[in-house]
């Protein structure tokens, strides 16, 4: 069957919660010890994301994709808050399960943030991704995003770099 998108509603939080802290860890697990991206609890990480939710979702998307009633990915895009370009919104995150690589549904996924971020105004998108995540770094770049230079270090932990994306928008 194939991958339905809409946007999340509050009941769908906890359960973007736990789908994001398994991707987290599947995914970043070459990357940052297992230690360091299991340190907060599941419940902790879940209760974190309800209250961000609380505050943020007059000025951010949170958008579900579902095949078979389950949930398999998100995404989150909102106002830039973390660079200093007015014209730019930020892909905050997109996350699949990992049975969902390869299936069409990331691309959907960014599809649908890209719309997104267009209805909200913004002329161009932006994205941090870890420097050592090749496989999300060519997904990006396959889809028309740019390094720009800038790079930070993560909040994981121990210092992992990140460097940030764009794209134009129009």
């Amino acid at each position: 069957m194939s991958v339905s998108l809409r946007v999340a509603e509050a009941v769908d939080v906890p359960r973007i919660a736990e789908l994001h802290r398994r991707s987290r860890i599947d995914t970043y697990s070459d990357l940052v010890s297992y230690d360091t991206l299991t340190r907060v609890p599941a419940p902790v990480f879940a209760d974190w994301w309800v209250e961000r939710w609380s505050h943020e979702r007059e000025t951010h998307v949170l958008t579900v994709a579902e095949r078979d009633g389950r949930l398999v990915g998100f995404t989150y895009v909102g106002p830039d808050d973390e660079g200093s370009q007015a014209d730019t919104g930020l892909l905050y995150a997109i996350h699949l399960e990992s049975a969902e690589r390869g299936r069409g549904t990331g691309r959907a996924l960014m599809a649908e943030a890209l719309a997104t971020l267009r209805a909200q105004g913004w002329q161009r998108a932006a994205l941090w991704v870890l420097a050592g995540n090749d496989r999300a770094r060519g997904f990006y770049e396959r889809g028309g995003w740019q390094p720009t230079g800038w790079c930070r270090d993560s909040t994981f932990g121990p210092p992992v770099k990140e460097i940030r994306y764009d794209r134009p928008l129009r």
